[in-house]
């Protein structure tokens, strides 16, 4: 882990090192994927398949209804309920987002109008073992009204996960592949013989995953979410108040999730920074995920040492993360700020590992893209389009500013078609 003052002269660039180090593509990897969906284009499911076998060891794309039916007999009840639990919160909370349509008629009895609809079709790229991910991706889109919401989760040693399947189950879907990587996303983008295309991806994935989305997207073959999804980020503010296991617990839940994981304590207090990072080491030995933790906080880790408050919100904006902590023992005054991060969690009770439970959104802005963009939202599954409606009366009044535009913009078929309007009895 690296320890920074931000005091130093060259605090920023040692800053932006590690943040941009993450977010720079490889070109090995840019190469690779690029080749992936190429040949997932050009050889369907011959590529598909090859794929899933090099990479997942699995030459099953769609399961069976029995398969499916005995990994969800197979979980535990407890874990059902939790997912239940789960499920009705997170519904509850994104209910309230659901979007109004918008009506206007101005005095010249023009009609305007802000449709909202659905997207047809989505797919839900899902790790193979987080049920919780699939009721964050899947839900808004439920409450959207989607017709049709495919899963797509790999399997994980030649398993399906019952976790996954129960959640899937509960949440009405029943069109499910299993598939990962690359080679998932351009099949779901473009369709294959096996697998139907869909309108849109949603969900988080490694960087492979996540330069696919991109290209799909960019070629027009299908949308994904205006956020950069990538690897977990977390930033905990904390003080001499703060407890250094629990700041310590919260970097190692993010950075459990891939070696890609970003993790950063901002504090005025070079006591307790000093205590976190032995906490950390104490914390990580019997954790199971150890190696994955442990190489991303020695590669991503970071523990800063602030002179000012206005400094922790200063550095807290330009790193933009996925997840905030405030930890402090004066938090009120922090949050009356508005702060740039996907989540915030306010105080010592309030952990970032409970909330990937719901009710809020998990599925956030990675890689400093919560600056200009938000985590997954039922806005994510609605297409909104405007209506005009014009009146004989207010053409005849608005034409005069629409033609002398369009002639001072060199539109001049703009101009014709506006006149052809006004002639019209």
């Amino acid at each position: 882990m690296k320890i920074l003052n931000a005091q130093s002269k060259n605090f920023y660039s040692e800053l932006d090192k590690i943040i941009s180090k993450r977010n720079k593509i490889d070109k090995v990897t840019l190469k690779k994927v690029e080749k992936i969906v190429n040949d997932v284009r050009k050889n369907k499911d011959k590529a598909l398949v090859r794929y899933e076998r090099k990479f997942n060891n699995n030459s099953r794309i769609i399961p069976t209804k029995k398969e499916i039916d005995k990994a969800i007999k197979s979980l535990d009840p407890k874990v059902k309920k939790a997912i239940d639990q789960t499920y009705l919160r997170v519904k509850a909370w994104h209910k309230k987002q659901m979007p109004k349509d918008i009506y206007f008629k101005d005095k010249l009895n023009n009609k305007f109008y802000y449709k909202n609809k659905a997207i047809n079709s989505v797919a839900c790229y899902v790790p193979g073992n987080l049920p919780s991910t699939l009721i964050m991706c899947a839900t808004p889109g439920i409450i959207a009204g989607v017709k049709r919401i495919v899963l797509c989760t790999p399997r994980i040693n030649g398993k399906l996960n019952s976790g996954v399947y129960y959640a899937a189950s509960i949440l009405g879907i029943k069109e499910s592949y299993n598939l990962g990587g690359a080679s998932a996303i351009m099949a779901l983008a473009n369709g294959t013989s096996k697998v139907t295309r869909v309108n849109k991806i949603v969900g988080p994935g490694s960087s492979w995953v996540a330069l696919a989305k991109k290209m799909v997207f960019l070629e027009g073959l299908c949308g994904i979410e205006s956020a950069n999804m990538g690897p977990s980020e977390i930033l905990c503010w904390a003080d001499s108040s703060t407890s250094p296991d629990i700041v310590a617990s919260s970097m190692i839940a993010q950075s459990e999730h891939s070696i890609g994981s970003l993790a950063i304590l901002l504090s005025k207090d070079k006591n307790l920074i000093k205590k976190v990072k032995i906490s950390i080491s104490n914390q990580l030995k019997d954790l199971p995920r150890k190696k994955i933790a442990s190489k991303s906080l020695n590669d991503n880790g970071v523990l800063i040492y602030v002179k000012q408050d206005k400094d922790m919100l200063k550095i807290s904006d330009y790193i933009a993360p996925e997840h905030i902590e405030i930890l402090l023992k004066n938090y009120k005054k922090f949050v009356k700020n508005n702060i740039v991060a996907g989540s915030v969690c306010i105080g010592p009770y309030s952990s970032m590992g409970l909330s990937d439970y719901g009710p809020t959104q998990h599925t956030l802005a990675t890689h400093g893209s919560s600056k200009f963009s938000s985590g997954l939202g039922v806005k994510d599954f609605i297409l909104q389009t405007s209506y005009n409606q014009l009146s004989k009366k207010g053409v005849a009044k608005l034409a005069k500013t629409g033609i002398l535009l369009s002639k001072f913009e060199n539109l001049i078929g703009h101009s014709r078609t506006i006149k052809k309007r006004m002639e019209k009895k």
